[in-house]
């Protein structure tokens, strides 16, 4: 006995807005979203009431382009922007977003859920900086120092934070930042490639020896082509990248696993989101009711 998704199409979706671009197949969609996330309540509700912010990268980025020549509509998804952002807000902490270049941030609204009133909540409070959000290099030019107003920087995941993330003097001087002054760094999926933005110009890592959560290489090489998600092979792979840089990768599959490691927050997928949300308050609150 089949299912109704096993008659939906494996081929991917043709993106009319550019030249042989691509959207995840109906099949794949059928398996990889649903109209509700996890989310059961915020733990934190209000407990913080000072001027401390989080910092959001997000992707400006629409296309990725493939080794075949195609190239993937992505940008960030929604439950990994969305759902620890609202923890987040939730416990009393602010959100500035930035991308690089300052242009809007891009988003796979056909992973939104629809039927989740905290991710759809969180998505209106949001939209006005996520269509017009800050330049990161003009956050690093003015923002960011010993006195900032800036407890965290949280990157969401998503395939677009593969494209401009990792190769930006400005993500890599935030990250510089962020280890300077012990501050957080929150981040799911594929959003972990803006860590390899943190080498530029230096011998090493400084991310070397952290443990970290990454969506799994094996996926992107494997059941995302099968399943039609992607229209074909990526040009490098996160985890594998990351690992070459003296990270250490500690899940090889996709079930919702997050991490701590100093003050370096992690998530392995979408699944992880609302886990990762309630460690980053959870952490942030800490932070705060520690230093009085």
């Amino acid at each position: 006995m089949t299912s109704a998704a096993d008659d939906l199409s494996r081929e991917p979706t043709p993106d009319p807005a550019e030249d042989n671009a691509y959207f995840p197949s109906p099949y794949s969609l059928s398996q990889y979203t649903a109209p509700k996330t996890n989310f059961d309540g915020v733990k934190h509700k209000s407990t913080y009431k000072g001027k401390l912010k989080v910092l959001m990268i997000a992707a400006a980025e629409r296309y990725v382009l493939l080794e075949n020549g195609k190239m993937f509509s992505t940008g960030n998804h929604p439950v990994e922007m969305l759902l620890p952002a609202h923890h987040l807000m939730e416990a009393g902490f602010d959100i500035d977003v930035a991308t690089v270049g300052g242009y809007p941030a891009k988003l796979e609204l056909w992973a939104m859920p629809n039927e989740d009133e905290a991710v759809k909540a969180t998505y209106k409070a949001l939209k006005p900086k996520l269509k017009a959000p800050k330049n990161l290099a003009d956050v690093v030019d003015n923002d960011l120092g010993e006195d900032s107003h800036y407890i965290a920087v949280f990157i969401p995941g998503g395939h677009g934070a593969v494209v401009g993330l990792p190769t930006s003097e400005a993500v890599t001087e935030t990250l510089d930042w962020a280890l300077s002054n012990d501050k957080f760094v929150i981040t799911l999926c594929h959003g972990p490639a803006a860590l390899l933005a943190a080498s530029l110009g230096k011998k090493e890592s400084p991310f070397k020896g952290y443990s970290v959560c990454v969506f799994p290489d094996s996926l992107d090489e494997g059941p995302n082509l099968d399943i039609g998600y992607l229209p074909g092979r990526l040009q490098w792979l996160v985890a594998g990248l990351l690992r070459e840089q003296g990270l250490i990768v500690i899940n090889d599959d996709m079930t919702g696993k997050t991490h701590r490691d100093r003050k370096l927050l992690t998530g392995d997928s979408p699944l992880a989101s609302n886990s990762l949300g309630l460690l980053a308050a959870d952490a942030l609150v800490q932070e705060v009711h520690s230093k009085g």
